[in-house]
């Protein structure tokens, strides 16, 4: 990790270092920005993204780190004394700091498989609808007819479209939360 300061910050961006600063941040997991301005926080996330072409989190709890965090292709804003200016600018918002492994190793985790089942869902649901309109228009000369009344279509669209995804969002948890925290290395595997 690296933790640099605002002083620091400064010298980089004004001095022409940021090709430099980008060679050190390439070898680290994450970067603390501690005691420096909004401003600086969100031109190293962009900064990062832009040329690393990464994906970046921020996490702050403050009105100073509103920037940065939307900057960020995730934020993460913690509620606390500060006020809630962070967590309403935030992707997703925590209560305490220590939440954060379980919001990214358990949360995460559901989301990913979740996300990634829906949206093959999507695409089988829509192949096998238009599969049936192409195959009916075979059997009525390509008269343009619709097989489905206009309402069946629309309570076939409500339902298939609605209800997998509740009842996905509710009850798929393919690896218990104990495991998903005793075992990290499992969110690389759904990458």
């Amino acid at each position: 990790g690296l933790v640099i300061d605002g002083r620091t910050l400064n010298v980089i961006f004004q001095g022409g270092l940021e090709e430099k600063f980008l060679a050190l941040t390439k070898h680290c997991r994450s970067v603390l920005c501690c005691r420096s301005t909004p401003l600086q926080k969100s031109m190293v996330v962009k900064l990062v993204r832009r040329q690393l072409k990464v994906m970046t989190l921020s996490i702050g709890d403050g009105a100073n780190d509103v920037s940065m965090i939307q900057a960020a292709d995730v934020g993460i804003g913690i509620s606390g004394q500060e006020g809630m200016q962070a967590v309403m600018a935030s992707d997703f918002a925590i209560s305490r700091f220590k939440h954060l492994k379980k919001l990214l190793l358990v949360h995460g985790h559901w989301c990913y498989a979740r996300l990634a089942k829906m949206v093959i869902y999507f695409f089988y649901k829509n192949v096998s609808y238009v599969n049936l309109l192409f195959w009916y228009q075979f059997f009525c000369g390509f008269s343009g007819s619709t097989m489905i009344d206009y309402w069946q279509m629309i309570f076939f669209n409500l339902f298939f479209t609605s209800m997998p995804p509740l009842l996905f969002g509710v009850l798929d948890r393919d690896v218990s939360a104990e495991t998903l925290l005793g075992l990290p290395e499992l969110y690389k595997n759904g990458q």
